[in-house]
């Protein structure tokens, strides 16, 4: 029998004796086949109204507690005679595979961006982090709210697998305009940042095992990204001319380059190795993964040109906001020939379907009114002012007579890199013991054995950048 508890006030009668006729079905008080009280007697029996009774009658029907017809009335449904009861205390679930590998490389990651866990820092030598001033959040929030405004009800509906239209041809304007890159917008698809552009291409262009060519030290996304999609991923050992191509084999299907500014070591590609990769990937139809990051951020003479500028058939470009805006936005934009963009389109629509549209609408509107332009004059101002406060205060400590300094010609970090031999973690756990968080360049290291500090720039301020150095300078020449 169901009864009404009226001093509970915290649910509702129809509430209360729902759940009560669901326990007495599911526990088998009420075996399956058994008629339930017609809804107008129960009513008056419990002191309650019809529709309450009928409400409740509705949502037993509804979740299929109950069935009903004409002749045979309201009854409980057979099928629960093939239900168990669920046992108490509730067994465990479904062992977890173990996926050693992608546990080692979620901890790969989270040491190459955040390295050892630590107190309180004070002054963090972030290379992955761009700098955002007060400027860039009023304008952006002015700019989310008058496109939030702006939408229409369509453009809350599915959208394009390319990506939002209007932020694609921003982009096409940009690309032309500042790196010579000229494309129709159907070369141009847009991803949740650079990792995951890196993860569709290994879906769409690549095959299972096939080798992939990465630049080591490089981007560990890159590698990471490509192992877990099972491509057999080689090495390339980088010097001060870049990438050295001589050594990647010719059975090579994709190489992944940061010829602007090359990562962790922050060496320009020379133009000779560029020549060299362009004529390898033509001879050997084979793909470039040119990830163009920083290359906004050079302190003598324009950007250098693009491989995808020479090579467009075989190139694919890869641009980030990360840097030039903000990693927390997840915006990137893959460039390539409209055939190699369908096929990378074709898998975005199957397994991410399309980005999220308010951010990809809020970034359009920032870049064509201006606010992105003029966002990244003010950084590249700022960088080269931090740039050269950080290679004076180097030069000053001394840290140059025992560790080379290099990438210093454009980006926003550079590195000062020691002996193959020495432990540059203890150094490291030391800066940390005084609120100095540095970046050791052993984690963007497959098998090179290169150690040194990867240093960024462009969040810390320039007295903090002197006083940093000098905590660096007074452990490293004691050791």
């Amino acid at each position: 029998m169901l009864k009404v508890n009226r001093k509970d006030t915290t649910m509702p009668i129809w509430q209360q004796l729902l759940n009560q006729a669901i326990d007495h079905i599911a526990s088998g008080k009420w075996p399956p086949g058994e008629q339930l009280i017609p809804s107008r007697e129960l009513a008056l029996q419990l002191g309650v109204s019809r529709s309450t009774i009928q409400l409740v009658y509705e949502e037993l029907l509804a979740r299929g507690f109950i069935v009903t017809s004409r002749r045979g009335g309201t009854r409980v449904s057979s099928s629960w005679s093939h239900v168990k009861e669920i046992p108490t205390p509730l067994p465990d679930g479904p062992v977890l595979p173990s996926l050693p590998h992608l546990t080692s490389s979620i901890h790969l990651l989270h040491d190459w961006l955040k390295g050892e866990e630590a107190g309180e820092i004070s002054i963090d030598f972030s290379p992955h982090e761009p700098y955002i001033d007060d400027v860039f959040q009023k304008l952006w929030r002015q700019t989310y709210h008058h496109a939030s405004a702006c939408m229409r009800p369509s453009d809350w509906a599915y959208g394009d697998a390319y990506g939002y239209l209007p932020l694609r041809e921003q982009i096409q304007r940009y690309l032309s305009l500042v790196r010579g890159i000229h494309v129709q917008t159907d070369q141009i698809l847009l991803t949740s940042g650079a990792q995951h552009g890196i993860d569709l291409i290994a879906q769409s262009l690549l095959s299972e095992g096939e080798n992939v060519a990465i630049e080591d030290p490089g981007y560990p996304a890159a590698w990471l990204a490509m192992k877990n999609r099972k491509m057999r991923v080689l090495p390339i050992p980088v010097d001060e001319y870049g990438l050295v191509v001589d050594d990647v084999p010719p059975d090579t299907k994709l190489t992944f380059v940061t010829p602007s500014h090359q990562c962790a070591v922050g060496v320009v590609m020379s133009e000779p190795r560029r020549q060299q990769l362009l004529h390898f990937a033509l001879k050997n139809q084979s793909w470039i993964l040119e990830d163009d990051y920083d290359s906004e951020f050079r302190y003598h003479g324009d950007p250098l040109p693009t491989l995808f500028s020479q090579a467009p058939n075989n190139t694919l470009y890869l641009m980030s906001f990360s840097k030039m805006v903000a990693p927390g936005l997840r915006l990137a934009a893959l460039v390539g020939s409209s055939e190699a963009i369908a096929q990378i389109a074709r898998v975005q629509e199957l397994s991410y379907r399309h980005l999220p549209i308010m951010e990809s609408i809020t970034l359009s509107r920032f870049i064509e009114q201006g606010h992105c332009m003029r966002h990244m004059r003010r950084v590249r101002n700022m960088y080269r002012r931090r740039h050269e406060t950080m290679s004076k205060a180097i030069q000053a400590s001394g840290l140059t007579k025992r560790l080379k300094l290099s990438g210093i010609e454009t980006g926003s970090h550079m590195l000062l890199e020691a002996d193959a031999w020495f432990d540059e973690r203890n150094v490291t756990s030391q800066l940390l013991q005084r609120g100095v968080r540095v970046y050791p360049l052993s984690p963007y290291c497959q098998e090179s054995s290169r150690r040194g500090w990867v240093l960024g720039f462009a969040k810390v301020e320039e007295q903090l950048i002197v006083e940093g150095i000098q905590h660096f300078a007074d452990i490293f020449l004691r050791s």
